[in-house]
């Protein structure tokens, strides 16, 4: 469930990107959309690596672990978020302090 929720985060965030430029580069979605596919490609190799050892890809037979797994992917979602933030504030105010020079 994490590669899926943080797929889905990754997709959203380019499509809105690519659908309306002048916001994507406003707000840097570039960004926010490579952290989530670096997270995508993250469980993406961990399921791999989980295949080869002979277990599954993703484990959707236990109900506890696909509600623990859809809570990670939720929360590296927000952490992705307040990390965007922190970013975009950091570039803002960098961007004020070249313009004022």
């Amino acid at each position: 469930m994490t590669l899926v929720l943080t797929a889905l985060a990754a997709v959203a965030v380019a499509v809105l990107r690519f659908a309306k430029p002048a916001v994507g580069v406003k707000w840097h979605l570039g960004v926010l959309a490579l952290m989530y596919f670096g997270a995508s490609l993250m469980w993406c190799v961990d399921g791999i690596a989980s295949l080869v050892e002979g277990g599954s890809f993703v484990e959707l037979a236990d109900q506890a672990v696909v509600l623990d797994d859809s809570l990670l992917g939720l929360s590296v979602i927000a952490l992705g978020l307040v990390v965007w933030s922190l970013a975009l504030l950091f570039l803002r105010r960098k961007a004020a302090i070249v313009g004022r020079a």
